[in-house]
Order: structure tokens, then C-alpha cells, then sequence
């Protein structure tokens, strides 16, 4: 390993960890996965390694599991940083079955944060979300935004474990960065990893590619009566490629001890709303596929409308947006064809 350059992924195999994996494989970290695959894909580790020609070690086990944890830290007492991703994310799954969202995402934090603590490692970047915002007074919304009351266990999920590590900072000489997503979409540009959502998608590009290569014989609209310029929900989307560059240029911003403080928050997104109907527009556009979807009822736990004002991680982090909405959807699409090539359901 490389001295001060290792880096720890929890959920390394998942969708927006592999990306970040392979971004900081790239930028010449070393990095140690930890992911149980209980929601990615065995094959991930060889197409990370193709990608980037570069090692990469995974761990399978579960972060819930401290004694198994603390063994695999132990054997590599290089690692300078950690970049916790692994938890549950479906809203709707959340909402039918809370309790294993609550156990699963705050022991996987509290667990990490011990970890952190007992082997000195300096640097911890957390996966948040824009879900925490719940219906925002605001938009769009900035780092200091009040926090209105979250719409989803998930969403709980995420703000209790920021409140965790903000408390915890308190007391630590831990450098922790909270890097709240908005909408992830898109894959690699190789087409070799993207997301693969596991049961029935409810994320809406994978909905969309999966009605447009076959997959699926429709899809659903989730309400057209939002107090919204079309009726439909607006959400802020960032490629997957630009989300994972984010968290490099975090942990590069740490390391520089270029923070003045050793707890922060970055909003990571275009800045750009684009409504349910107009995404798909922007698809059927790109892939010349007409989609087969209907209007339903409005979904539990979505809010109406959420996008960044992400001025402070393009000035503090110097993270710019490489790839805009056609780039998105196209990436999105070729993806979904690789699948159907491969035949991985």
C-alpha cells in the first residue's frame, strides 16, 4: 500500500462507491473495500480493476458486524481516510419496513465512527442525502437551510447519523466532511459499471431504461398535481462520475488541511431542477425510444421539489460539473443495453 494514500470504501461495490472507487483508483489512491453485497454485484471488483487497471481489494462482510470490522482495519494500518457509503437507500422500502433502515444505516455509522476513533484515522467523509431537507421553506437549498421534518425513515436515517457526527466531532480530532447528494444518475462512460437497482426499480432513470430496453412494460409517474410548473416532482440530478469525483477532491481538501473546521457540509448538485416529465423528455430525446408510462397517485415519502445551491463546493472544493443531462441520460442508456447484452437481471 502507499503510504498515506489508502483510503477505506464502505459499500465500495454499490453504485455510487464503485464510481468513487475507480475516480480515486485513478487520482493514484490505493483503496480497501468493505461491502457485503446484500445490494451490488460480486462481479464489481473485476470490472473496477479493468476500468482503471489498477489492485482492488473487497472485503465481504457487513459494517453491523464491529468484531469482523475492526479485524479487516487491523491488517491495514495505512488507511488515512474513510468514505462511508454502505446503507440501505429505497425511500419506499424504508417507509414499508423502518426498523431495518434504523438498525442497519445508524449501527453502520456508529460502528465506523468507533473505528475511526481506534486506529487514529484522520480523515471520514459521510454519504448523505438532500432528503434530510424534507419540503425545503427554500430553493434552492444551501448548507444552512433550515431542516424541515423528513419525509422518510430513510431520510431520518441520514439526518440522525449527520447529527451523530457533528456531536461526535465535538470531542475528536477526526476531520469529518458530509456530502449531501441530490440525484445520482448515469454510469461509467465505458459502459463496464452503473447502477443495477435490485427487486422493482423506484429510482426514475433505471425505471426509465428498463421500460425503454424491454424490461419492463410501462412505468408510473408518481402524481401530476405538484404545486409544480408541469405537476410533477423536481429533483436536482448530478452524473454519478461528477458525485464520485466529489468525494476525491473532499478527501484531497482534508488532507491539504486546508478546512477551517473539523466538521462541514457540501450540497452536491447542478444546481438545476428538472421536473419527473422533463427528465423523461430529455431520455426519449437522447435515445430516440418513445416510453411507455402512466400517471399514478402521489408516492409516501417523496417531496415535492429539492435543488442545490452548490456554491460552496464549487468555491471551497473546486468541484465542477463535467457532464450535463444529455451526457446523463445517454450514459444511463448505454449502460442498460451492456445489461441486456450481458443478461444480468
Amino acid at each position: 500500500m502507499k503510504e498515506g494514500k489508502t483510503i477505506l470504501i464502505t459499500g465500495g461495490c454499490g453504485y455510487i462507491g464503485s464510481h468513487t472507487a475507480i475516480d480515486l483508483l485513478q487520482k493514484g489512491f490505493e483503496v480497501i473495500s468493505i461491502d457485503n453485497f446484500s445490494r451490488s454485484r460480486q462481479f464489481i471488483p473485476e470490472r473496477i480493476k479493468k476500468i482503471t487497471g489498477k489492485d482492488f481489494i473487497n472485503y465481504r462482510l457487513d459494517c453491523c458486524d464491529m468484531p469482523k470490522l475492526r479485524s479487516v482495519i487491523s491488517g491495514h494500518p495505512g488507511i488515512i481516510g474513510i468514505i462511508h457509503f454502505a446503507a440501505f437507500k429505497s425511500v419506499g422500502e424504508s417507509v414499508r419496513i423502518p426498523l431495518i433502515y434504523y438498525d442497519n444505516n445508524l449501527n453502520s455509522t456508529i460502528n465506523l465512527l468507533r473505528i475511526a476513533d481506534e486506529f487514529n484515522i484522520p480523515h471520514f467523509v459521510f454519504s448523505s442525502s438532500c432528503s434530510v431537507y424534507g419540503n425545503a421553506n427554500e430553493l434552492p437549498v444551501r448548507e444552512d437551510t433550515s431542516i424541515s421534518t423528513p419525509e422518510s425513515p430513510y431520510a431520518w436515517t441520514k439526518l440522525i447519523s449527520e447529527q451523530m457526527i457533528k456531536e461526535h466531532a465535538v470531542n475528536s480530532n477526526i476531520n469529518f466532511i458530509i456530502l449531501r447528494y441530490f440525484n445520482p444518475v448515469g454510469a461509467h462512460e465505458s459502459a463496464t459499471i452503473g447502477e443495477i437497482p435490485f427487486a422493482d426499480p423506484e429510482n426514475l432513470v433505471p425505471n426509465i431504461t428498463q421500460t425503454a430496453i424491454g424490461k419492463k412494460d410501462k412505468f408510473v409517474v408518481y402524481g401530476n398535481d405538484y404545486p409544480t410548473r408541469d405537476g410533477s416532482c423536481i429533483r436536482d440530478y448530478v452524473h454519478v462520475m461528477d458525485i464520485a469525483e466529489a468525494h476525491t477532491l473532499a478527501l484531497q481538501y482534508l488532507i491539504e488541511k486546508t478546512n477551517t473546521s473539523n466538521f462541514e457540509i457540501f450540497n452536491l448538485g447542478s444546481g438545476e431542477g428538472y421536473s419527473v416529465l422533463e427528465l423523461i423528455h430529455a431520455f426519449e430525446k437522447i435515445s430516440g425510444v418513445k416510453l411507455n408510462y402512466e400517471i399514478g397517485e402521489r408516492r409516501t415519502g417523496d417531496v415535492i421539489s429539492v435543488y442545490a445551491d452548490n456554491k460552496k463546493a464549487y468555491q471551497i472544493l473546486h468541484w465542477n460539473l463535467k457532464r450535463n443531462i444529455d451526457e446523463m441520460m445517454r450514459s444511463a442508456w448505454d449502460w442498460e443495453k451492456q445489461l441486456k447484452k450481458e443478461i444480468i437481471t
